[in-house]
């Protein structure tokens, strides 16, 4: 089958007015600085050529001819052939002119154009070869009329086609406004940004009257279901009235839910498009940020290469606002701390030019933006230290402290571990801004990861507009809280004999990986409601079933127990005032409101704030444990080195573990555990099966044929559960098969005590 290119041509003719443009600034500053630099010239003749390219391809043969004769004298420009003066510069732009003649003729016709002007194709076939023409000396030709020097008016410009003019791209006319289609009215307006904000916020209230609409649909229905049964109460026998009356009820609520589902349709509609109004491409913000990169690189004495990718993607121009100040500020840190000098690079074997890559990828109903450096990495011990000084780690933790727990460090209120604070931000600076602006601003999330030597990497989470969000209302303990959409990850039911006990807290298995459980009130510090989970045991065999919704954050996850659902819908979000942020009885998890059907004010509860609260809880219950287990065992401490793809499951491994006295390193896949192993000593090994890159078979195979670990105890924990499986485990050389399904925080231990003698 053909190839359509029609659908092609209005791409064609926007991207070939960018590259018009680009060619027409640079022209024109290259007859004011003839000596322009060679990288002006370059990006000339790319733009040519990517004309010339699309042309070709959409069978538009005028165009690329002509943009070819452009390209090659460009070309002879770049490579010193010829000289840039004043007259070649009036010649190439009436290449432009032409081209651009020739791409406003495909915009109207769709496709059809003049042929292309030979006499201008044959000056720059001269000019590429260095035998320039006067630029003025080339009379009309004879098929001019001489009437085309003159600007035709309204009253006197003559009606009848006349036969094309090909002439007129090297020579324009002035146009006659009547029936010259390239003279029109414009396809675009200039809306002052006030304005456009305040369509978008009555936008938002029509989706919340429409929520009330709804609601009062349903309690029609609910009055119509009434009708219906007290007419049949009634009888046959009974008076004609209410039966008719029912009837009408009946009718009426069929029109109104048909009104209520057409509006709905229509707002939802008239909402998309009131959204892409605004919507902007993330270019405008991040391609800035490579010049960005750069010149404080060069500030700094360092080189920096900067690459961007993903800029296409369009986010809401509320979002990209602050946005800018914040990406500025990542930029800032990932270069001044981040990336090292020439010399330092060279020494760990690195290129001297330090990267930095702005990626920008939409995952569903959000966009995850990220910059990554490869640089040396967050330095453990220094943000370790600065912690210890500013009182948030005791110095006897530091052993403790994981390596994503250090880049939580960062996010702390003043934290740096610059010796001197400058105008450039130390790593950790302001990152509590960074942090505060994502969550409470935008509605995101931000995480960090890092490997020594190798780089590091902050990722930002973010919707693709505020004005109107997707919300999964719940309620737990009689309250009613609103979840972002983003950041809910599924919806389960688990019966109660399904968790098991972990460290002393309920956890479910999903899909090879420990999810933890908490319900949401006890989480928010709720009256307890018959979620609780506090009395029940694995053992126990009720038939009640959790209704549980798993949040996550990129790696992290945490399953919240609720009541029931409620809805979901798309919903207005009203932020909180600056005065009311981290006030009231929940602290700083709620993150905005939204309004219901019922007119009832809902708390948005914010993803990344539940994950934190859950952490500290965690984290206060391992302290305790650490400590209680420190005065009552008298065994040395060993070393256990985790290794999971599994944020979750490292964690309540981890927890495990130290709560028994053992010191503990996670590793986050099986080449980033064999790598640790390879580099440290370790007295045992957990190793989990299901991994990128390196499964945790291969990997005890390639620790039993190293030297550190032949009889090294080698423990596999993971959710194969099937005879062969384990049957591979002890022919690689494992210790010990755990199953997570029947994982017992009993069993862990005991059998690493035993491992261990």
């Amino acid at each position: 089958m053909a190839l359509d290119l029609s659908k092609f041509i209005n791409r064609f003719v926007d991207e070939a007015r960018e590259h018009l443009a680009r060619l027409e600034d640079g022209l024109g500053a290259l007859a004011t600085a003839p000596d322009g630099g060679r990288q002006g010239i370059d990006a000339l003749f790319r733009s040519a050529h990517t004309i010339k390219g699309s042309a070709r391809m959409l069978k538009l043969a005028s165009i690329a001819e002509t943009a070819h004769h452009l390209e090659d004298v460009l070309g002879a420009l770049r490579e010193g052939k010829i000289q840039p003066n004043p007259e070649l510069s009036v010649l190439l732009m009436r290449a432009v002119d032409a081209i651009s003649a020739l791409v406003e003729q495909v915009s109207t016709s769709g496709g059809d154009t003049d042929p292309p002007n030979q006499a201008l194709c044959a000056r720059l076939t001269r000019a590429a070869a260095g035998q320039l023409d006067d630029p003025d000396g080339d009379p009309a030709p004879a098929s001019e009329p001489a009437a085309a020097a003159t600007v035709p008016t309204a009253a006197t410009a003559p009606a009848p086609a006349v036969a094309p003019d090909r002439t007129r791209a090297e020579r324009p006319s002035p146009p006659d406004t009547q029936h010259d289609p390239a003279i029109r009215a414009p396809e675009s307006v200039r809306v002052r940004m006030d304005k456009l904000d305040q369509v978008i916020k009555l936008m938002g209230e029509l989706v919340s009257n429409q929520a009330r609409l709804r609601h009062t649909l349903d309690q029609a229905r609910a009055l119509d279901a009434a009708a219906a049964a007290f007419a049949v109460k009634m009888g046959a026998n009974a008076a004609a009235d209410p039966h008719a009356l029912s009837r009408a009820l009946h009718q009426f609520t069929l029109d109104l839910r048909d009104l209520t589902l057409t509006q709905e349709r229509l707002i939802g509609e008239l909402n998309d498009h009131a959204l892409g109004l605004r919507m902007l491409p993330l270019s405008t913000v991040l391609d800035p940020l490579a010049r960005v990169a750069r010149e404080l690189g060069r500030t700094l004495g360092k080189e920096v290469q900067c690459e961007v990718s993903g800029s296409e993607i369009e986010l809401d121009r509320q979002i990209i606002d602050h946005l800018g100040e914040v990406l500025v500020h990542m930029m800032r840190n990932a270069i001044d701390h981040g990336i090292e000098s020439a010399e330092a690079r060279r020494g760990a074997g690195k290129p001297p030019i330090g990267r930095i890559h702005l990626a920008a990828r939409q995952e569903g109903g959000a966009v995850l933006i990220s910059v990554t450096d490869d640089g040396r990495g967050l330095e453990r011990e220094r943000i370790l230290e600065k912690a210890i000084q500013k009182g948030l780690i005791e110095p006897g933790a530091i052993h403790q402290v994981t390596d994503e727990q250090v880049a939580d460090l960062i996010f702390q209120p003043g934290f740096s571990t610059s010796a001197i604070l400058t105008e450039v931000s130390g790593r950790g600076v302001g990152m509590d801004v960074v942090k505060r602006t994502v969550t409470d601003d935008l509605q995101g999330s931000v995480v960090i990861s890092s490997r020594a030597g190798a780089g590091t990497s902050i990722t930002l989470k973010l919707p693709l507009s505020l004005a109107v969000m997707r919300i999964l209302l719940l309620e737990a303990a009689g309250y009613t809280f609103g979840l972002t959409a983003p950041h809910v990850a599924e919806l389960i039911r688990t019966p109660r004999s399904g968790t098991i006990q972990v460290a002393g807290r309920p956890a479910v298995v999903l899909r090879n990986e420990l999810v933890p459980l908490i319900p949401l009130a006890e989480l928010l510090d709720l009256p307890p409601s018959s979620t609780s989970l506090a009395t029940v045991k694995p053992s126990s065999h009720q038939d009640e079933t959790l209704l549980v919704v798993i949040i996550g954050v990129r790696q992290s996850k945490l399953g919240l127990v609720v009541d029931q659902l409620v809805d979901e819908r798309d919903m207005v979000l009203k932020p909180l005032p600056a005065h009311l942020r981290g006030q009231g009885a929940f602290g700083g998890v709620v993150g905005g409101m939204v309004v219901t059907g019922t007119n009832s004010l809902v708390s948005l509860l914010q993803a990344p704030a539940l994950l934190d609260a859950a952490r500290r809880l965690r984290g206060e219950a391992i302290k305790a444990a650490v400590q209680d287990h420190s005065r009552a065992t008298h065994q040395g401490e060993h070393h256990i080195l985790v290794v999971d793809d599994s944020l979750n499951t490292r964690e309540i491994e981890k927890e495990v573990l130290e709560a028994s006295g053992y010191r503990v390193t996670l590793a986050e896949d099986g080449l980033d555990g064999w790598q640790k192993a390879v580099g440290g000593r370790f007295d045992a090994i957990l190793t989990d099966v299901e991994m990128p890159g390196l499964d945790g078979f291969s990997l005890t195979a390639k620790l039993r044929d190293h030297e550190k670990y032949h009889a090294t105890p080698i423990i596999i924990v993971t959710s194969r559960q099937t005879q062969e499986d384990k049957q591979r485990g002890i022919q690689v050389g494992a210790d010990a098969y755990i199953v997570k399904g029947d994982f017992d925080q009993t069993n862990l231990v005991d059998t690493l005590r035993n491992l261990l003698g």
